[in-house]
């Protein structure tokens, strides 16, 4: 455990160390303390470490990120050692749906299929057709050949799908990320009149009169894709303020507002240098499902990855 003697550079190289030991990999969500991006193995939203997890020849992943993001990890790859830095990362919009929750609400329903986001447990997973990410929920969406869509837990980003796919009945179940949910329309009209040359580039987490507002609307990687490909040089950013890592990263020339200040998820903000270092070498916190879940719930997430 670690004791508090030794500075982030030896932690880093120490991490390093065990790293080889361990024949592991550091994966870490965009959200992510900017220290904590710049020692990964692999940075990315929830599809890209998805794939990435599924594909990468490793013994144990340390992920970075929060509880249903490791649990995915270990659904595609269910003979590595998945370690979560630490235990109390967890998910306020993914605890707002549960598994006999959402059996309950499937009844009411017998003809709809059954789409997750994939900011939900495992459990919930387990009960859904197919799952998705903000990348990629439009294009599994039109995927279906189902009309009628039960959409789990983010009302907001099947608000956004509604809108974008309106051929198809979206059925909404009554969650949300607080972090993006408490963006309000007058924190776009604030910022566009403080940066007026500034496009504004917003998550569909958030509520749809404030996406509506924006000028492009897109997951995490797509807002970085976005920013880094247009010729404008000035971007106001309404997701979590760890993209903004990548974002300056990427992008040394532009420059980049925060849509409100605070706009900070607190349990992607848990996981540290000290806690990964300990991770390692304690080996914890492994995460454990059993098979029945891995089952059913891979199928979902496989199902998900042969969309291309």
């Amino acid at each position: 455990m670690y004791n508090g003697k030794l500075d982030n550079n030896e932690l880093i190289n120490r991490i390093n160390e065990l790293k080889k030991e361990r024949k592991a990999v550091l994966v870490a969500h965009t959200y992510q303390r900017d220290e904590v991006q710049e020692i990964a193995d692999m940075v990315g939203d929830s599809f890209a470490l998805s794939k990435y997890c599924a594909s990468i020849d490793t013994e144990t992943i340390v992920f970075a990120g929060v509880h249903f993001m490791a649990e995915s990890a270990k659904i595609l790859s269910p003979r590595k050692t998945v370690l979560l830095p630490d235990r109390n990362a967890g998910c306020p919009m993914a605890d707002m749906v549960t598994a006999e929750g959402l059996r309950e609400f499937k009844k009411n329903y017998p003809n709809a299929a059954v789409v997750c986001y994939i900011n939900s447990s495992a459990e919930v997973k387990a009960e859904c057709d197919i799952c998705c990410t903000s990348s990629n929920a439009v294009k599994v969406i039109k995927s279906l050949k189902e009309k009628e869509i039960i959409f789990v837990p983010d009302k907001n980003l099947g608000s956004y799908i509604a809108k974008m796919v309106p051929e198809k009945k979206m059925i909404l179940w009554e969650g949300y990320c607080p972090t993006h949910h408490r963006i309000q329309p007058e924190d776009v009209i604030k910022a566009r009149e403080n940066h007026s040359d500034a496009l504004v580039l917003i998550h569909p987490e958030c509520k749809p009169e404030v996406f509506e507002l924006a000028d492009f609307v897109g997951s995490t990687k797509q807002i970085i894709d976005y920013a880094t490909k247009s010729n404008n040089k000035k971007f106001i950013i309404g997701t979590e303020m760890g993209v903004l890592y990548s974002l300056k990263k990427n992008n040394p020339e532009k420059v980049f507002y925060m849509l409100s200040n605070g706009f900070i998820c607190p349990n992607m903000k848990k996981t540290t240098i000290p806690s990964i270092y300990n991770s390692l070498n304690e080996m914890q916190y492994k995460i454990e499902l059993d098979n029945d879940t891995i089952e059913k719930a891979s199928k979902s997430l496989k199902r998900m990855l042969e969309i291309n």
